[in-house]
C-alpha cells in the first residue's frame, strides 16, 4: 500500500513552506519527494474547480530550478497529466500563458532570494493561487514520487513568443524609436527577452554585465554596488533608462538618464498613471505620494504580498469598478482589468516587469521629456527600504509584538525625539511620526529577515534614516 500524508506534514519536516508569494526553502530541503508533494497537493486542489488535461511548468536560471521541475513534471506525469515545459521564461510569461490556455501553471524560481534557495510559484487558470488555496493545499494528502525520467519534456516556446507579442502589439512597430538604453542583464531570466522585445520596439540596446552564476537582485533594496553601477553607466553610455529586473523577471528595476535607480512603487504609480487606471490596490509600504498625487479615485492599503493585493483588486471588481490596478514596492505590477489607454491589453493579475518598463518608456518618447522629469513631476514623498539578513523570524515578531504595544520604546530604541501620529499593524508596525516621516518594520514572509521601509520628504534623510535604524536594531540583537 502507498503510504500518504498531509502536505503540512511534509511543510514541517522539510522548512518549505509558502511565504508572501508561493513556497521557498533551502535548495537542500526541496527534495524530490517536497516538490512532487507540492505539485500533487496543487492539482488535487485545482481539480476541484477546474477541468484540464495539460500543466505548464517553466523555471528561471537558477542552477538548481531544471531539478526540481523535473521532479513536480515527473508527479505531473504519475497524476496522468501532460507537462508543457515552457523553458526559462519570466513568471508572468507563464502566468499570461496558462491564462490564454485556461490550464494551471507552475513556476520554480526563488525570485530574488540568494541562490542557495528556491520556491514554487502556482497559477490557476485564471491567475495566482489565493490564500485559501494555500490552505486547501497543505491539508491535501499527497502520495510519494513513484516514477523518474530522465529529461524534461521538449521546449515548448510559445509562451516566450506571446508574452513578447503582447508588448509589441500594445506599442506597435518603432515606438520606443530614438531611445538609446542598456540592459543590466546579470542572471535574470528576462535578459534575451528584453533584448529582443526593446529592439523590435525600435530602441538602441546596449547589454551590460550577464552573469552564469546567479545574482541575487532585490528590487526593493539596490546594493550599493548596483547603485555604483548604474550612476558609472549613465555616465559612461549616455541612455535614456537603464532597465533590468530581478530574477524571475516580475518585477522590474528602472534608473532615469542619470543611472539613479527608481523606486518600484514611483515606477508603479507612473505606470498607473500613463495607463490612466482610476482604482489602486498597493501594500501599506507603498509611497504615500500615490494618494497625494491626487490621480486616483480610490486607493485600497493591503498586506504585503501580491495574493493581498489580487484579493484587493477582486474585491473593487465586484463594486462593478472596470479600471483596477494594482503594485508593489517592489515594482511588480498587477493589471486587473481591461484597459481604456490601450484597447488591446488583457488583464494580467500577476507581478509583471515587462509592463511597467514599456510605460515609462513610451512615456519619455511621447512626451519628450527624461525619466527624471517625470518623477520630479510627482508629490515629492521618498522612501528607502533594506533589511537585516540572517535575522530570524520569531525574533523578529516578538519584537514587534513588543513595541506595538509601546512604539515610544521603538522610538527610544531608535533615539529619535518624536512623538507618534499613528502607528498601522496591517502587516508588521508602521509609525508616521509628527514630523511626517514613516517608519516601517516587517519580518519577511520568505526569508530570515527583518525589512525596515521609510518615507520622508528628502530622498537623503530617507537612506540616512533606513541606514540608522536598521545599525541600531542591529546593535540591540547583537
Amino acid at each position: 500500500m502507498i503510504e500518504s500524508k498531509q502536505l503540512k506534514q511534509l511543510m514541517l519536516e522539510s522548512g518549505v513552506g509558502f511565504g508572501t508569494s508561493g513556497a521557498r526553502g533551502l535548495v537542500s530541503s526541496m527534495t524530490d519527494e517536497v516538490c512532487a508533494g507540492y505539485t500533487h497537493a496543487f492539482v488535487k486542489t485545482m481539480q476541484r474547480s477546474y477541468d484540464f488535461q495539460r500543466v505548464a511548468v517553466a523555471i528561471d536560471l537558477r542552477p538548481s530550478s531544471p531539478d526540481i521541475a523535473q521532479a513536480c513534471a515527473n508527479m505531473l506525469s504519475q497524476l496522468g497529466l501532460q507537462v508543457i515545459f515552457c523553458g526559462a521564461i519570466p513568471t508572468p510569461a507563464l502566468a499570461l500563458f496558462a491564462q490564454t490556455h485556461r490550464i494551471p501553471g507552475i513556476m520554480v524560481t526563488g525570485s530574488h532570494i540568494p541562490y542557495d534557495r528556491n520556491g514554487l510559484k502556482f497559477y490557476r487558470p485564471d491567475g495566482e493561487i489565493s490564500k485559501s488555496d494555500e490552505t486547501a493545499m497543505l491539508a491535501s494528502e499527497v502520495q510519494p514520487l513513484l516514477q523518474n525520467s530522465n529529461a524534461l519534456p521538449p521546449e515548448d516556446m510559445s509562451a516566450k513568443y506571446d508574452y513578447i507579442q503582447r508588448y509589441k502589439s500594445l506599442l506597435g512597430h518603432n515606438a520606443l524609436s530614438g531611445l538609446k538604453l542598456a540592459i543590466y542583464q546579470h542572471s535574470s531570466v528576462g535578459r534575451d527577452l528584453l533584448s529582443v522585445l526593446l529592439q523590435d520596439l525600435g530602441a538602441e540596446v546596449i547589454c551590460l554585465e550577464r552573469s552564469d552564476t546567479f545574482v541575487p537582485i532585490d528590487t526593493e533594496a539596490v546594493s550599493p554596488e548596483d547603485v555604483e553601477k548604474g550612476l558609472a553607466w549613465s555616465r559612461k553610455y549616455s541612455v535614456d533608462a537603464i532597465i533590468s529586473t530581478d530574477g524571475d523577471g516580475d518585477r522590474p528595476l528602472i534608473s532615469d538618464e542619470k543611472g539613479q535607480w527608481l523606486r518600484g512603487d514611483i515606477v508603479g504609480l507612473l505606470t498607473a498613471k500613463a495607463l490612466k487606471m482610476t482604482h489602486l490596490a498597493v501594500p501599506v509600504s507603498c509611497n504615500t505620494a500615490i494618494e497625494a498625487s491626487g490621480l486616483f479615485h480610490k486607493v485600497t492599503r493591503t498586506r504585503i504580498g501580491s495574493p493581498f493585493v489580487i484579493a484587493a483588486m477582486e474585491e473593487i471588481k465586484r463594486s462593478g469598478t472596470n479600471s483596477i490596478a494594482g503594485f508593489e514596492a517592489n515594482g511588480g505590477f498587477l493589471l486587473g482589468s481591461a484597459n481604456t489607454e490601450y484597447e488591446n491589453l488583457a488583464p494580467l493579475p500577476t507581478r509583471d516587469a515587462v509592463l511597467p518598463i514599456v510605460c515609462l518608456l513610451a512615456e519619455v518618447k511621447r512626451q519628450n521629456k527624461p525619466l527624471s522629469e517625470l518623477v520630479a513631476n510627482l508629490p515629492q514623498r521618498f522612501t528607502a527600504s533594506d533589511r537585516l539578513q540572517n535575522f530570524p523570524n520569531e525574533k523578529s515578531h516578538a519584537l514587534l509584538q513588543a513595541w506595538t504595544q509601546a512604539p515610544a520604546e521603538l522610538l527610544s530604541t531608535l533615539e529619535i525625539d518624536e512623538n507618534v501620529i499613528s502607528a498601522d499593524i496591517t502587516d508588521g508596525l508602521r509609525l508616521t511620526l509628527v514630523s511626517g516621516n514613516i517608519i516601517h518594520l516587517r519580518p519577511s514572509g520568505n526569508a530570515p529577515e527583518l525589512r525596515c521601509y521609510v518615507e520622508t520628504p528628502n530622498q537623503t534623510t530617507s537612506i540616512t534614516l533606513v541606514n540608522d535604524v536598521l545599525n541600531k536594531l542591529k546593535l540591540l540583537v547583537g
